[in-house]
């Protein structure tokens, strides 16, 4: 069953090029799971076949993303959490995928929209929570813009280097979203330890 949605999602993005993928991150970013570790690497095997432009595929990957997002933002935003709830089936929501959403959101602030682009389940829900908390809709386009960027770069360009053989990255992009997960993960942790040391050094100074 997966497998015929992906191949659907192939034909779908090869009939349409930019549009395509525009809209194929549209769609995800805007809660509907449709796997960008396809989307994104698929275009950007087709810039390597010289069909498209690699940087036009990020640009669209980008937009999509970004505009997807916002959608699920002012879903959470106007709507809030009984509208999310009410139509979490339709969305292919689960409960737990909301559940999961709101505590990353709660516990590390606006900053994990940005951190979210590069993260597995996380990056597709993430802002519902936003918009329900009403983050500041500015720093939200920003660091949805800067995250998504970075993923769309990401795959296209793996995508372009793989060329022919794009298809058989597709068993490893689960060993990719555990890697991003520990970058992620050891950023957070290097900000933490940076800032305790910070707060340290300030009180040494003041006695």
């Amino acid at each position: 069953m997966v497998e015929h949605i992906i191949n659907i999602i192939i034909v779908i993005l090869d009939k349409l090029g930019y549009l395509g993928t525009f809209l194929g991150m549209l769609f995800e970013s805007a809660c509907i799971p449709i796997p960008s570790e396809i989307i994104l690497p698929f275009g950007g095997y087709l810039s390597f076949k010289g069909h498209l432009n690699l940087i036009l595929v990020i640009i669209s990957g980008t937009l999509g993303g970004t505009v997807g997002s916002i959608i699920a933002y002012l879903i959470g935003s106007r709507g809030g959490r009984p509208l999310v709830e009410k139509y979490a089936d339709k969305l292919h929501l689960s409960k737990e995928k909301i559940e999961k959403s709101d505590a990353m959101f709660n516990k590390y602030g606006d900053k994990i929209i940005f951190f979210s682009r590069l993260l597995p389940i996380i990056r597709t829900f993430i802002s519902l929570p936003a918009g329900i908390a009403k983050m500041n809709f500015s720093k939200f386009v920003l660091y949805t813009v800067v995250g998504s960027a970075i993923w769309s770069a990401f795959l296209c360009y793996l995508g372009f280097i793989m060329g022919e053989n794009w298809e058989t990255i597709r068993s490893y992009y689960h060993y990719a979203d555990i890697a991003m997960v520990i970058l992620v993960i050891a950023f957070i942790l290097y900000k933490i330890i940076t800032r305790k040391k910070a707060v340290s050094t300030e009180l040494s100074e003041k006695k």
